[in-house]
């Protein structure tokens, strides 16, 4: 780990603080919440060891990069502008992207915006699914699961912050790391997400009380509003991408999911994955595994097994 050498990027009106190690083609590494670059840790030296330049940005409003102030700033839009001004600083015109969560959100708009940059994709959790011409994505959301759907909750600026500053960063950091519940994450308000200070979390294997730390010591710093505000901009996204409308995404795609992972049991994925919604949408899929026995932090959680998965992958490029 001392091997990574950290540094500060001015782009897109803003400083990203980015992790980096090794030479060759380059990798950009996108985190998802509540995660920081630190989620590709083991990602990042194994693609260095095989000669790769990996790149694992902390994304605007985690970690050391930059927090604007504004709900509207965390758009993909904002977000994708960033990840092109930095393709930019590493004198490069083309990368090999891997993305998880709302990282994997980013690199699909990423790859549907400006293909030209990308030499081929890795997307770890979330599909790509195609723009609805009529129904914004939290509305749906709220009509299937109701109000307490976790994402449904997000979106009050200032609600859930509260919340988890009733227990400690920790805590609330390792009930988002370690659920592994199939199904949709419900909080019903009178529960809360911060729950009882008192609770006691057993953490995996894959996941250390040091880990936890490293996050948390960000956390506190950042805040979680930055990483919110990407939920609370998913209905501004909708109706910026209205000019993508039915825009498939034009690169080599391997996806990746476990088969605990909540977002694989949302309704219909299952069937838009494997009967053909998914491959009609991303026309150069060439890779579908569903990992047995995996949760959502799918790279975190089997981290050898998907660097190799990863590298076996772009190494055809």
């Amino acid at each position: 780990m001392e091997s990574i050498v950290h540094r500060m990027v001015k782009v897109n009106g803003i400083t990203l603080h980015v992790a980096e190690k090794g030479e060759g083609p380059v990798v950009l590494l996108l985190h998802g919440f509540p995660e920081l670059w630190y989620s590709w840790r083991h990602q990042i030296l194994s693609l260095a060891d095989r000669g790769y330049r990996a790149v694992a940005p902390d994304l605007r409003g985690y970690g050391l990069s930059e927090c604007p102030p504004n709900v509207s700033d965390y758009s993909l839009f904002h977000v994708v502008g960033d990840l092109i001004a930095l393709v930019k600083s590493l004198g490069v015109h083309q990368v090999f992207v891997v993305g998880h969560d709302w990282g994997a959100m980013v690199a699909w708009h990423l790859c549907m915006i400006r293909p030209d940059l990308v030499k081929a994709l890795v997307n770890l959790s979330v599909v790509f699914q195609a723009r609805h011409p009529t129904k914004r994505p939290v509305d749906s959301i709220k009509a299937v699961f109701g109000e307490d759907h976790y994402i449904v909750r997000f979106q009050e600026p200032g609600v859930a912050e509260a919340e988890f500053s009733r227990i400690d960063t920790k805590l609330v950091l390792k009930k988002f790391l370690t659920y592994r519940k199939p199904k949709a994450l419900i909080v019903p308000k009178e529960k809360g997400f911060g729950g009882s200070p008192d609770t006691i979390i057993n953490l995996p294997s894959w996941l250390s009380e040091e880990d936890v730390a490293y996050y948390a010591t960000n956390f506190d710093k950042s805040s979680f509003t930055g990483g919110l505000n990407y939920y609370r901009c998913m209905n501004l996204n909708w109706e910026m991408s209205a000019p993508w409308t039915d825009e498939p995404i034009k690169v080599p795609v391997k996806f990746m999911v476990g088969d605990l992972d909540l977002t694989y049991h949302s309704p219909g994925v299952q069937d838009y994955i494997h009967k053909g919604g998914f491959s009609k949408h991303v026309p150069f899929l060439q890779e579908l595994v569903v990992m047995e026995g995996v949760g959502h932090f799918i790279n975190q959680e089997r981290p050898h097994e998907v660097s190799d998965h990863i590298y076996e992958f772009i190494k055809k490029f």
